[in-house]
């Protein structure tokens, strides 16, 4: 009994993992289509970026308040000690990041950009797999938004 119960959750498991998986996109391309700016979003509703001009895309960027790059070192620092991301690529205003998921350990790739002249932290996030990330990538930058408001707050 214990035994099919335990298969039976594979199952479900590998389900749900087919359905996110589904159709692989190619959400993680980093590829920056204009200088100065984030790499495009595909159709697919698994990314979110400031540079985006869609509302299922678009994600506002950070604010910055005060000096910029002491906000950005914040990034830095609070990127640099979540042990869910991996930095893939630093300059001085730029940030290159994989993610993993909690549950699925699905890789995101994330990407920063201090903007200083605007008063801005340009990001995006986006799956390297599946159609839909239920949500995921947006949480994720909302929750870095809010870590850094309680960082400098």
């Amino acid at each position: 009994m214990q035994a099919a119960m335990t298969g039976g959750r594979r199952l479900a498991l590998g389900g749900i993992a087919w359905l996110l998986v589904g159709c692989a996109g190619t959400g993680g391309n980093m590829e920056s289509a204009e200088p100065g700016r984030l790499p495009p979003c595909p159709s697919s509703p698994n990314c979110v970026s400031s540079d985006a001009n869609d509302a299922a895309h678009r994600i506002e960027p950070i604010a910055v308040g005060g000096d910029p790059r002491a906000t950005w070192q914040a990034l830095v620092e609070l990127i640099n000690t979540d042990p869910s991301y991996t930095v893939v690529e630093r300059t001085d205003d730029r940030l290159r990041a994989e993610a993993r998921t909690r549950w699925l350990r699905f890789v995101d790739d994330v990407e920063f950009q201090l903007r200083a002249e605007q008063g801005e932290i340009a990001m995006r996030s986006a799956s390297r797999l599946g159609y839909s990330d239920l949500g995921a990538n947006r949480r994720r930058l909302e929750a870095v938004r809010r870590a850094l408001a309680q960082r400098s707050g």
